[in-house]
């Protein structure tokens, strides 16, 4: 056989191999880890990789933060309660980068923790060509609290807020410290907080049977946002309990309105 015969067969394998892969590539998204180094600590974290059919060329980023229960070093309880087991249903379709990164045993998403999710979410938008223009903050429980923790940090960060059975002040049946340390000194903590997160879309979460962090929280919150004029959408699911979660991650309105937002 000639060398350019040769030249010919090699090139066919590599196109028919290309041609049968490329497909298994594409057709769903996949959870990567990864690791980075801050103030002397290594952080594991899990991102959500979208395939490139659903995702295209550069996927809307969504910041993931999770609830108490999920803290710790292990790196995938953070994946295993709230927007990750919607993300396994969802493999082939879900259009989104997902940060998801994993808050130390005793932690709150405040201090050097609230600064390594935002370092999370720097690492994985440029990793993953994620749009800059498109982030959107979301998280339960603690992390519903940790949503407005970080965006009063990163206020021109986002696009949008989504705060899941979270609140701003310290719900009187917790006995662990809960509280968003951003406003926590001001003489109305929900009206500083509206004020200063005014221009921020958002859409709340919550249970109307939750007796962890009482609705309370998330009725104050978004009077306060409606008293300033902000763009605000408060869901109250009548008899669900603290894992709203659950059908807030699975309303198809919710990831409309999510992915129509930018910055």
């Amino acid at each position: 056989m000639s060398n350019v015969s040769r030249l010919l067969v090699l090139l066919l394998l590599a196109l028919t191999t290309a041609c049968v892969q490329q497909p298994t590539r594409e057709a769903s998204g996949r959870f990567v880890e990864r690791e980075l180094q801050m103030e002397g600590t290594t952080y594991r974290y899990q991102v959500f990789v979208p395939s490139a059919r659903a995702g295209g060329r550069h996927p809307p980023v969504i910041l993931f933060l999770h609830g108490s229960g999920e803290r710790g070093s292990d790196n995938q309880k953070q994946t295993e309660v709230g927007l990750g087991p919607y993300l396994r249903k969802h493999l082939p379709d879900f259009p989104a980068i997902v940060v998801m990164p994993q808050s130390p045993e005793g932690q709150s998403w405040e201090g050097v923790t609230a600064r390594m999710a935002l370092a999370t979410l720097d690492a994985s938008q440029r990793e993953f060509d994620g749009d800059k223009h498109r982030i959107v903050l979301t998280g339960l429980s603690r992390g519903g609290y940790g949503v407005y923790e970080l965006a009063l940090m990163e206020p021109l960060r986002f696009a949008a807020l989504v705060p899941v059975c979270g609140g701003i002040t310290q719900p009187p049946g917790v006995p662990e410290h809960l509280q968003v340390e951003g406003v926590a000194l001001a003489p109305d903590p929900f009206a500083a907080a509206a004020q200063r997160l005014q221009h921020l879309p958002m859409w709340l979460f919550h249970g109307a049977d939750d007796a962890t962090v009482t609705p309370d929280q998330s009725r104050h919150m978004a009077e306060a946002l409606r008293r300033v004029g902000a763009d605000v959408r408060y869901s109250e699911l009548a008899g669900v309990g603290h894992a709203v979660w659950d059908p807030a991650y699975a309303m198809p309105e919710l990831w409309q309105w999510v992915f129509a937002q930018r910055r």
